[in-house]
């Protein structure tokens, strides 16, 4: 038995109110009837009514902290215990080890200094020791250094684990990711076929919009959360709308790849990879060249219509808009390999083109279209096409949409119809304002899912709209600014392929810039 401090006791109050604390640091065996914590408390207990003589009253109050660490205060009964202290309604505070208290140094000697202000004495049940002298307290810190030590070896064990781990390409846990769910039989992710879809998606529209304010902005349109999980606890996390952190966070997750992230090393994984490593590095160079917060337009500084829209094709990666000065009065502008600025020329067989010359060149282009009716119909195939691939995505998406709706409704009735023992009911009226929330945002995604597949499907451009479109394409292209220029184009086409080795350029229209061009020129007729 330990006292550490003794309260000063009147012979008319000799009443001393024992509270016992009880910890184990994982949850493992506590749902047994009779559990470590019991065992703890019943040592206690016996011990308290050893001391009836002196006085001593067990207090009824339970300060059981189970799955809770040693090395910090945040544990909720140590929290109370120090609370009804502070409210002087503990005489005396017993454990059945000096570490189930404390198993840090630092935090030990601070409840010493709170005990030692409210007069509670402290007694551990199995140590043997006093310390009343100057003996017995260079013991009970002996005793604690110990303890500090122990947690310090686990902590340094469980590190060594889990780089081991990663570097064999296991999962070693740490927050499920969006696109994978942890197989139970084992610590194996395993590819969430909807949500990988989802993840695949995220990463094409960074590609698209090349910023990650506007990819932002489209998700929440889309209702798209990031991974919801339940602790063992029982405690719903996750699920919470993407925000610029959380995007950049997504993008740069190289597990995406199949592969395992150790501080600065990745090693190759067990699990199946979600995106291409193709489109894996592209993402990371848009991402390097825009950074966290900036994207292709809005640093577009000295009005280069192609930016975001040209790309090498033997490098397989955007040409980016540079400049040069001579004489520091002209400025000649061209585009050139991203690949060549990072690896030297010689890198890529393209070399840095003129941009006022290529500009030209794809601006007469897409006015000659519209003066060749060959050139009309095989725009009209491609771009219809293209519009045909679309639909059958976004019918995927419906598809994935229908059958997560039909899970929170599901959700839903077992919610509804689950009996509750607590008489305010709140865990349960959370949970179902949640299920509602979500069921309320896939909904709306849903309907603007089949009003997209509607439209593609109504709307789908034909030869005329091309040749209308295209025919006033001269007329309106000269009474446009640079700014309007360069978002006109945008609009008109996906992407512009250009290989260095034959002078090939090849152009892709989106399909349903040429159909929204067409409709405000006839407006533009109209009036």
């Amino acid at each position: 038995m330990t006292r550490t401090y003794t309260r000063q006791q009147s012979p008319a109050n000799p009443r001393v109110r024992c509270a016992i604390y009880t910890r184990k640091s994982t949850e493992e065996g506590l749902e047994q009837e009779f559990n470590t914590l019991d065992a703890q408390r019943e040592s206690g207990e016996a011990y308290i009514k050893s001391q009836a003589h002196e006085g001593w009253e067990c207090l009824p109050d339970r300060y059981d902290d189970g799955g809770f660490t040693g090395g910090n205060m945040d544990r909720p009964a140590v929290k109370r215990l120090m609370a009804d202290i502070e409210a002087v309604r503990v005489d005396c505070v017993m454990v059945y080890k000096v570490d189930r208290l404390s198993r840090s140094l630092l935090d030990f000697a601070r409840m010493m200094e709170v005990f030692d202000k409210h007069h509670v004495s402290f007694v551990s049940v199995t140590q043997q020791f006093n310390t009343a002298s100057s003996m017995g307290r260079l013991i009970l810190n002996v005793l604690l250094s110990f303890a500090q030590f122990e947690r310090e070896m686990i902590s340094e064990r469980t590190r060594d684990k889990i780089a081991a781990t990663r570097r064999k390409g296991k999962w070693s846990g740490g927050m499920p990711l969006l696109g994978y769910d942890v197989d139970p039989q084992g610590s194996k992710l395993v590819v969430n076929e909807d949500e990988a879809a989802r993840v695949r998606a995220m990463f094409q529209l960074y590609l698209d919009h090349e910023g990650l304010i506007p990819v932002v902005q489209e998700l929440e349109r889309r209702g798209w959360r990031n991974k919801r999980w339940t602790t063992r606890k029982g405690t719903e996390r996750g699920g919470r709308l993407f925000d610029k952190n959380s995007l950049w966070h997504l993008l740069t997750n190289v597990t995406y790849t199949g592969k395992i992230r150790y501080k600065d090393e990745v090693h190759e994984g067990e699990h199946e990879a979600i995106v291409s490593d193709e489109v894996w590095q592209r993402v990371q160079a848009m991402l390097h060249r825009n950074g966290r917060t900036g994207g292709g337009v809005v640093r577009n500084k000295f009005g280069a219509l192609l930016k975001g829209l040209l790309r090498c094709v033997p490098c397989n990666c955007a040409m980016t808009p540079s400049h040069s000065t001579r004489d520091s009065k002209k400025r000649y502008r061209y585009y050139v390999c991203t690949a060549a600025q990072k690896r030297g020329r010689q890198a890529c067989p393209s070399q840095s083109i003129p941009a006022g010359e290529i500009e030209r060149f794809i601006v007469e282009q897409i006015k000659c279209i519209g003066r060749d009716p060959q050139l009309v119909a095989e725009t009209v195939r491609q771009t219809r096409g293209q519009a045909t691939q679309h639909a059958v995505e976004l019918g995927d998406e419906e598809n994935r949409l229908e059958r997560e709706l039909g899970e929170h409704h599901r959700e839903l009735q077992k919610i509804v119809t689950q009996p509750s023992g607590d008489s305010d009911n709140g865990p349960a009226t959370t949970r179902l304002a949640d299920v509602q929330e979500r069921i309320t945002s896939v909904e709306r995604r849903l309907t603007q899912v089949r009003d997209e597949i509607e439209y593609l499907r109504r709307d789908m451009i034909n030869e005329a709209d091309v040749a209308h479109a295209l025919a006033e394409f001269d007329p309106m292209w000269e009474s446009l600014s640079p700014h309007e220029q360069a978002r006109l184009l945008r609009l008109l086409i996906e992407r512009i392929d250009y290989d260095g080795r034959d002078g090939m350029i090849s152009i892709t229209f989106h399909a349903s810039g040429i159909k929204t061009l067409a409709k405000r020129e006839s407006r533009g007729d109209a009036a």
